[in-house]
């Protein structure tokens, strides 16, 4: 593949590359190079030159940042699903749309080829104006179909959640973590990431703990930088992969645990007057160089400051992010801010235009823009931009302002010199043998030993021998490579258990239904299942903690306890049976009881009474 976009000198030679049946052809339509395009001159300049020859109509295409969907056979055809999304041809062509947050992606080879696609199609149109492809986090073992704010790992290396990433206190393991997730997003064209979340876990009821790197600020603060850098670079570049850090200025104290996604968890409080604590890792992310920041939806109470959704929040944005803090980059907003979801004619998720709700959508745009915001995340409406500048409610000037942002990271990005990816090194380097390596050991890195033997009778772990076992949420193939396995606990010496955090389960719409969020206990049935089993037998028992999980009980009924933060059976059982001794430590608390939960302040970390388990706890063998 050729070094430059397909946009060449006048009169060059119009050389062609058939790859996979694509043709790339290093001659545009005119014939000739256009200014901005010269790789020679400064950035600056390039995007000055794009910006003058800019309809009104392409600078409010730039600003949108929506969703897209591939096709396993690698086509730009949408593949059959319930939410139909605009094709690719409408978004980049029709509506002149060039940011894209991919959703679930087929193999390497056929994710290349389609970003390869997308590229011609936006190559095609007046400008040429490279696409930009976003993606969530694609590295870990949670699926979230509905968000796809956590996609697990298929074709890539397969690493523990973030939580566990600090558990192991490695902001090395960590950097390598963002150097190879930046490898393998490259190889297929991802050039955002819509991530690393900074918030902090000091709600422990909040549905999105998983994504976070735990409720202590320093703790996190040192993990954003770190995970920064792997995937950036020293400075942004041809070879980066640029962070989207989320959500300032800190989503995690949420009323009551609920999430902000609805309109019953829309309330972000601060009971323990502890606002400043979670800019901490936000301000880890400035210096490390985060290129790009998302707003959360959460509306603030009780602070001396506009009660809007931070989005639309100029006391927020332009107030504290761009006069404090002197960002200067792209401000992108959480998804859906200014219209409502439909499925089939009716609405299953409103705007999340918390605080604003009375406003149109027109309106709620003038306010975004007005609060500082440069990119509007899961819209594809840019006729409301139009409108508004042709109606003279917002100037084109300040249009510009925000296109310039944009265009600076995607000529900083290199995609102006070369949008397309090498289809057969794709499969080469997503997955390749030693990213999968690493993510194994890191797995093992994370895992955390809460309790090993109880009082009095000596340690339990690690396992000896080839012991018979009784297993449950393990597979029994993997097991009997470590032990013999039996079918039922009355043949078995002692039995292995892992378990997942409780949650309630909801009957809501849309996306309620999926969150995992509410209690953090074991109840009924279940919970008494679980203890008559450890009662029965000695039992280890390994909890995968996608949120503070409140298990006293079983604490105490079990022979050793261990919790991961997303690893394989495997590694569990490598710990478990010495192969890997367990360094990780707590990235939160594990609290005592559902009442010490309800008694906690949403803002405040540390301050459950008389935490089962705390902060920085983690045996060792």
């Amino acid at each position: 593949m050729s070094d430059h976009h397909p946009l060449a000198i006048q009169g060059a030679e119009a050389p062609t590359l058939t790859q996979d049946g694509i043709t790339f052809r290093d001659l545009n339509k005119n014939g000739r190079l256009d200014i901005y395009e010269d790789p020679r001159r400064p950035v600056a300049e390039r995007v000055e030159d794009l910006l003058v020859q800019m309809t009104l109509e392409e600078k409010a295409g730039l600003m949108f940042h929506t969703m897209i969907a591939t096709n396993p056979d690698g086509s730009l055809e949408n593949p059959p699903g319930p939410f139909q999304l605009p094709s690719p041809t409408e978004m980049v062509a029709g509506r002149l749309m060039n940011h894209f947050n991919v959703f679930n992606i087929p193999a390497p080879r056929q994710t290349a080829l389609w970003h390869n696609r997308l590229q011609k199609l936006a190559e095609s149109t007046r400008l040429g104006i490279p696409v930009s492809i976003s993606s969530d986090p694609r590295h870990g073992y949670t699926h979230n179909p509905a968000l796809a704010a956590a996609a697990a790992a298929a074709n890539f290396s397969q690493w523990p959640e973030p939580l566990g990433l600090a558990a192991t206190g490695d902001e090395a393991l960590v950097q390598e973590f963002g150097d190879i997730a930046r490898q393998e997003y490259l190889a297929v064209g991802i050039r955002v990431a819509l991530h690393p979340m900074a918030d902090l876990a000091t709600e422990p009821r909040w549905a999105r703990v998983n994504g976070t790197f735990g409720e202590d600020a320093q703790l996190s603060a040192r993990m954003t930088a770190a995970y920064i850098r792997g995937f950036q670079g020293e400075t942004l570049g041809r070879h980066s992969v640029a962070c989207m850090t989320k959500h300032f200025p800190g989503g995690g104290p949420q009323m009551g645990g609920h999430d902000a996604h609805f309109t019953f968890g829309k309330e972000q409080v601060y009971p323990g007057n502890n606002f400043d604590y979670h800019l901490i890792p936000f301000e880890a992310a400035f210096q490390a160089g985060t290129t790009m920041i998302m707003p959360y939806y959460g509306q603030p109470i009780g602070l001396p400051i506009e009660a809007v959704g931070f989005g639309f929040n100029k006391d927020v944005i332009t107030g504290l992010l761009r006069n404090k803090y002197g960002f200067n980059g792209v401000v992108c907003t959480d998804w859906g801010l200014l219209t409502d979801m439909e499925r089939d004619g009716k609405v299953i998720m409103a705007a999340r235009a918390w605080g604003v709700e009375h406003l149109s959508r027109e309106q709620r745009a003038k306010k975004v823009l007005e609060a500082g915001c440069d990119q509007f995340g899961g819209e594809a409406c840019p006729e409301v931009i139009v409108s508004l500048v042709r109606s003279g409610q917002v100037s084109e000037k300040r249009i510009d302002l925000s296109v310039r942002r944009l265009l600076t990271d995607k000529f900083r990005l290199g995609l102006f010199d070369n949008p397309y990816v090498d289809v057969d090194a794709a499969e080469t380097i997503c997955g390749k043998p030693a990213f999968r390596k690493a993510g194994e050991l890191a797995q093992r890195k994370s895992m955390v030993l809460l309790k090993n033997g109880k009082p009095g009778a000596g340690k339990v772990l690690p396992l000896q021998g080839k012991p018979k076992i009784y297993v449950e949420g393990i597979a029994p193939a993997v097991a009997a490579q470590f032990a013999q396995v039996v079918d039922n606990v009355e043949q078995a010496e002692l039995a292995i258990l892992r378990l997942n955090t409780p949650y309630q389960p909801r009957q809501g719409g849309f996306l309620e239904s999926i969150f995992h969020a509410g209690d953090l206990d074991f109840k009924g049935e279940e919970k008494a299942r679980i203890l008559s089993l450890l009662d029965r037998i000695p039992t280890v028992v390994d909890i995968n903690l996608e949120r503070p999980a409140v298990i006293p009980e079983i604490a105490d009924k079990s022979a050793a306890l261990l919790a991961d933060f997303g690893s394989n059976d495997a590694a569990v059982l490598d710990v478990i049976f010495g192969r890997f001794v367990p360094t990780g430590k707590l990235p939160f608390e594990l609290p005592s009881s559902m009442e010490a939960v309800q008694k906690q302040k949403e803002d405040l970390p540390h301050d459950s009474e008389n935490p089962r388990y705390p902060f920085g706890f983690g045996l060792r063998y």
